[in-house]
């Protein structure tokens, strides 16, 4: 499972802090599945890019609180189900020349009667070798 078991409960500690103004640390929430790193590597493989070497995804938030929670007026109870429904272990992957991503294979009912299908977006620099979840869109 890409989420680890605890991984709710790290992801609600970071977003708090952000919300509370601080600076939360960089936290490992989660793992790709074997096809989801394949997928991954396959892509960069074929585009001349270096390899995701480890599939642990890891979180800073900073960017995706910013998005979802000052800028769209998401709470963070709405930030974690998008965050869980598309870092499922069902979810697909998005690799194009603009990103990297996670996109749920189930669209999810959200708090405002929606159907929504979560993508998860990653940037696979900075924190290498593990890929950082840098946001996550509702669509």
């Amino acid at each position: 499972m890409p989420l680890h078991h605890d991984g709710r409960d790290i992801l609600r500690a970071s977003l708090e802090t952000l919300k509370e103004g601080g600076r939360p640390l960089v936290v490992t929430i989660g793992t790709l599945t074997d096809h989801q790193h394949a997928a991954i590597n396959a892509y960069r493989t074929q585009h001349g890019l270096p390899l995701l070497a480890s599939p642990e995804v890891v979180f800073l938030g900073r960017h995706l609180y910013n998005s979802r929670a000052v800028k769209d007026g998401y709470t963070i109870d709405d930030i974690l189900d998008m965050i869980e429904s598309a870092l499922a272990d069902t979810s697909g992957v998005i690799a194009t020349h603009k990103m990297t991503a996670l996109r749920s294979s189930t669209p999810r009912p959200d708090q405002y009667g929606n159907h929504v299908t979560d993508e998860a977006v990653f940037e696979l620099t900075q924190r290498r070798p593990k890929a950082e979840l840098y946001s996550v869109i509702p669509k």
